[in-house]
């Protein structure tokens, strides 16, 4: 160190243009660093998405989930698979470990892929969903007119508004909801079919032939080449009804005169809806994985605003994640400005030296544009956990060693150059701070190894935080000394001894002098309050993390299985109805059932409603969104039929994404038999609804959807000489209808479908009579060879990791997660004996609290043999460093006293609170050690005389790093806005830990510095 501070002095010139290189280029890496709200938590995930037209649940599972599954379950690093089986489609989820590169993972699913094709039913075609998160829906909009139809304003979206909009860069998708999609309808009348002795086979082949362009390759003629193009197909609807079908005695029979060319549009499995006012059409603007959301979104709206659209039509907006972004942006900016102005105070205040306070000051916007080098280097975005939880305290805290040693030599500098001055000081104090940096850096190197989204969590916080340290460190050692050399050029006035510093300093001396005196009883009180504190711990309530606060509402709804979509349209429309009633809502959309890309697989019976609020200000029903949340339920229990979930947007997509399950806590129940499934569920829910702080509770309901069941007659179709694959084409065109061809107007395409009127499908008897011809000529009804029959079957199958699943949830509310799951396993457990071949597993945020606390068993003890391996090294001592070491449990002490105080829980931010409180409170014991060390070499072995003039030495800057951190963190465990939930815990922890660690810092390591000291 003393080699390259001397170095540093000497190429004072070449140190301010290194200072300069470095201030350059982390303004280019802040310029280039994504901006989000919160980390994108988001697991290493790949879905298979496949469209299965009018397969049922079980149908779905058996032909097509469980062969992609069980094929994809061996794939290299993966974390488990869920499948989700429903009416017409699967989706399959390979869960990656998070180093995986993404498109390393879905080439993996690729090859798989292509195992299991020739296995599926024929016509299907597996599909990789988008790559991109669920934090990926950045915005999110609707058409909104009087003058179109929801036919029209369907293709309106999906053929104008989505392809621009895709071209926007960074944008992977635009996914289209609700509204009627466009087909060409042929809508053929059995009774005409009949009459001319077709088919709906003799239909399709017909319209197939006869809807195909053409080639004839070339010819040469007048010294020119001519493309020979062939233009067979139907440029104009009404022209289909023109095909020839078949020719009966020289007449030919036309398409037009077994059938109608209709538009109309085709089934759904999904609607939108606005203000109470019904259905509408919609767009999510989905954002590419790792993009600038911030930017992207900007990009977005620009797009939007240069779409021309008819005259009436306005696109509107009702979930704009830059909102969110801007309201935490905000949030962490002005926490840090105010930290920094409280640092710079405080500087001032103990350094009596306005250029010295400025100096260290500047060591804070410096530190972080080494911050922002390395997050570019590791890839993390600016966003609430990498910016939010970063304290200029702990920053300054080498420089406040460095520029106090510098200020207290400059002040009693005699004949010695500035130069020398500041290079003695410097090299007084450069082996603690390169330890104690290092220390505090140690604290935060374990924080790499935590896993999952706890480590998506806070690995940003520590990358950061790292980098900036890192940069601290560098500064304090090179260019503190360089620039004290210019601005302190000067010399420095001596501290007055009639100071207020002077003052506390004689009062503290006094205070030591009667801890030193009643040595043992000090130290007993100490070790009591320490235990007292660890004991209590036990009964702090606990929880995973703090939910992440997005200043907004959104409320899942859940009907009966089995609902119509016009019924559940109109029970929608009712509880928008009901939320437009607050005065604090200023509108509702509400996404029924799933879109056109099924990248959900929600139910009709199932939809999420955003709602659109005021500023809290401006809120009357409650002044809190807890309030608000409890005056909603009540009143929405007037809509019958309905169960309600309360969450958030990116939330919600969150906790659905990584676990599948959209609640706190989930019962998770494996096995085969569907029935046994739903009786234990039922006991578990049951259990569930009786445990105090249980609220939203839920079970998943797989049974009940109606189902008209075709079942063919083999014996009958033998006697008619038909097959299967007769009904099934009946089947088909008479409800969903059976795509044939297309018709291309221009960029635009639109199926070409076959179908039965209205009056063919209406009822299960109405399918009976519908009329068949057999290759003998025979005339027969459905009804004849197959049974049709009503029946009820499973809504969808939800599987993990090659098994059947079902899920009871619950939100908890007014309790703290930890003892509200360890009563609910009770209680469950109690009420629900499983059988054999049956299990039970615990998932939702409890799932991360509990993979959390594990990691932190492992990474805390880690952390504690880090430390303690960096004070060995720095002393040479065993016992000097178990000496310091004593200073964490008496850290402990006002961390734990804090969280009694505030009534917050422990959770992982907490957690994380206690681990950077270890670094500054190891920090201040080093400076004091070092310090006593040092004198009790030059005072030849008087020890009383060394801990005394020591510690008195010393007390400035202990005070100074304790409060500069400590005050740092203060805006943080005081700001109320978004976002700052997560970060409160972290810096009560920390204040309040400081303000212990530092009372026991001066007096217990003094009063204990005698029985620790270095042997001779």
């Amino acid at each position: 160190m003393a080699a390259l501070i001397d170095f540093a002095l000497r190429n004072r010139l070449l140190v301010l243009g290194f200072l300069l290189a470095v201030m350059g280029y982390g303004l280019y890496c802040l310029n280039e660093i994504p901006i989000e709200a919160f980390p994108d938590l988001t697991n290493n995930q790949v879905s298979v998405i496949t469209e299965c037209p009018a397969m049922a649940a079980t149908e779905v599972e058996q032909m097509v989930s469980y062969p992609i599954e069980t094929t994809l379950l061996g794939i290299p690093r993966n974390n488990g698979v869920r499948s989700v089986s429903k009416f017409g489609l699967s989706i399959v989820t390979v869960m990656f470990e998070d180093d995986v590169n993404t498109l390393v993972a879905r080439q993996f699913i690729n090859e798989r892929l292509q195992e299991v094709r020739t296995r599926l039913p024929k016509g299907l075609e597996p599909g990789l969903g988008p790559m991109a998160t669920v934090f990926g829906e950045v915005y999110q909009y609707t058409v909104e007119t009087d003058k179109l139809s929801p036919l029209a304003r369907k293709t309106l979206q999906e053929w104008q508004i989505k392809p621009q909009l895709r071209s926007v860069r960074g944008i992977n998708e635009v996914d289209s909801w609700g509204g009627e999609t466009e087909q060409v309808q042929v809508e053929v009348d059995p009774r005409a079919l009949e009459q001319y002795g077709l088919t709906v086979k003799d239909v399709f082949d017909r319209i197939t032939e006869n809807n195909e362009n053409f080639g004839g390759g070339y010819i040469e003629h007048a010294s020119e080449q001519y493309t020979i193009i062939g233009l067979g197909r139907v440029r104009q609807r009404e022209n289909l009804s023109k095909i020839v079908l078949k020719t009966m005695a020289g007449t030919p029979v036309l398409l037009g005169n077994v059938a109608q060319i209709k538009t109309g549009g085709m089934q759904r499995q999904g609607a939108i809806l606005r203000n109470g006012k019904g259905e509408t059409v919609g767009g999510v603007a989905v954002m590419l994985k790792g993009e600038n959301g911030r930017n992207v979104i900007e990009r977005v709206k620009q797009r939007l605003s240069q779409i021309r659209v008819p005259e009436g039509v306005k696109l509107t907006p009702f979930y704009d994640q830059s909102e969110v972004i801007n309201r935490t942006i905000s949030t962490v900016r002005r926490n840090l400005i105010e930290a920094g102005v409280l640092v710079v105070l405080v500087l001032l205040v103990f350094l009596g030296n306005v250029r010295a306070a400025l100096l260290v000051a500047l060591v804070i916007p410096l530190s972080m544009l080494v911050g922002f080098i390395g997050m570019r280097y590791f890839g993390i975005s600016a966003n609430l956990m990498s910016l939010g939880a970063v304290d200029f305290g702990m920053i300054v805290d080498g420089a406040v060693v460095m520029m106090e040693s510098a200020v207290a030599r400059l002040a009693l500098r005699e004949h010695e150059s500035v130069i020398d001055t500041l290079r003695h000081a410097a090299q007084d104090v450069a082996r603690p701070i390169v330890f104690a940096v290092g220390i505090i850096i140690a604290v935060y190197l374990p924080l790499f190894f935590l896993e999952g989204l706890e480590g998506r969590l806070f690995r940003p916080m520590a990358v950061t935080v790292c980098s900036a340290l890192l940069g601290s460190l560098v500064l304090a050692l090179v260019a503190m000394p360089v620039l004290a050399s210019f601005v302190l050029a000067g010399g420095v006035k001596p501290h007055s001894e009639e100071g207020w510093f002077e003052k506390l300093r004689q009062l503290y001396s006094r205070i030591l002098d009667a801890v030193l005196h009643h040595r043992q009883l000090t130290v007993a009180f100490g070790a009591l309050l320490a235990m007292g504190a660890i004991a209590s711990l036990g009964f702090i309530g606990t929880e995973f993390m703090p939910r992440l606060e997005e200043g907004s509402i959104l409320i899942q709804s859940k009907k009966l299985p089995g609902i119509s979509l016009s019924e559940s349209v109109a029970l929608s429309t009712e509880v928008e109805k009901v939320v437009l009633t607050f005065p604090e809502v200023t509108g509702v959309v509400t996404k029924l059932g799933r879109s056109d890309l099924a990248l959900d697989a929600m139910s009709i019976s199932e939809g999420d409603v955003y709602i659109l609020l005021k500023p809290v200000e401006e809120w009357t029903t409650a002044k809190t969104k807890e309030g608000l949340i409890a005056k909603l339920d009540e009143r929405l229990q007037a809509v019958p039929g309905v169960a309600y979930n309360f969450t958030q947007p990116m939330a919600m997509r969150l906790d659905e994404t990584i676990s599948g399950i959209k609640a706190d806590v989930a019962v998770k129940i494996f096995g085969e038999n569907p029935e046994m499934l739903e009786q234990l569920a039922q006991k578990a829910l049951r259990a569930l609804e009786q445990t105090p702080g249980a609220a939203d509770t839920q079970m998943e309901v797989i049974s009940g959807t109606a189902e008209l069941r075709v079942e063919p007659d083999v014996v009958a179709l033998a006697r008619y000489g038909m097959n299967v694959s007769d009904v099934r084409a009946v089947v088909e065109s008479a409800v969903s209808g059976q795509q044939v061809s297309e018709m291309i107007e221009g960029q635009r395409r639109f199926p070409i479908v076959i179908k039965l009127p209205e009056e063919y499908r209406r009822t299960p008897d109405a399918l009976n009579q519908i009329r068949m011809r057999a290759p003998g000529g025979e005339r027969v009804t459905l009804g004849q060879v197959a049974k049709v029959s009503v029946a009820r079957g499973p809504e969808m199958v939800n599987r993990e990791n090659g098994q059947r699943r079902i899920v009871v949830q619950s939100n908890v509310r007014g309790r703290d997660l930890g003892s509200f799951v360890a009563e609910a396993q009770q209680r469950v457990a109690a009420a629900m004996p499983v059988p054999a071949g049956y299990f039970v597993d615990w998932g939702g945020q409890f799932e991360n609290q509990e993979r959390a606390t594990k990691r932190l068993a492992l990474v805390l003890p880690a952390s504690l043999a880090l430390i303690f391996g960096l004070l060995y090294l720095t002393f040479n001592s065993f016992r000097q460093a178990m000496l310091i070491l004593a200073n964490v449990p008496f850290a402990l002490v006002g961390g734990v006293a804090a969280l009694w105080l505030r009534e917050m829980n422990l959770n992982l931010s907490a957690s994380i609170g206690f681990i950077a409180l270890f670094g500054v409170a190891v920090l201040n014991g080093i400076v004091m050690v070092s310090q006593i060390n040092r004198l009790l070499e030059e005072s030849g072995g008087d020890v009383e005389h060394a801990i005394r003039a020591g510690a008195a030495a010393r007390l400035r800057p202990v005070l100074m790093t304790a409060l500069v951190a400590a005050l740092g963190f203060l805006p943080m465990a005081l700001s109320t806005s978004a976002g700052s939930e997560v970060q409160r815990p972290l810096a009560t922890v920390v204040i309040g830990g400081l303000a212990s660690s530092t009372v026991l810092t001066l007096f217990l390591l003094p009063a204990m510095y005698g029985w620790f000291r270095k042997r001779a």
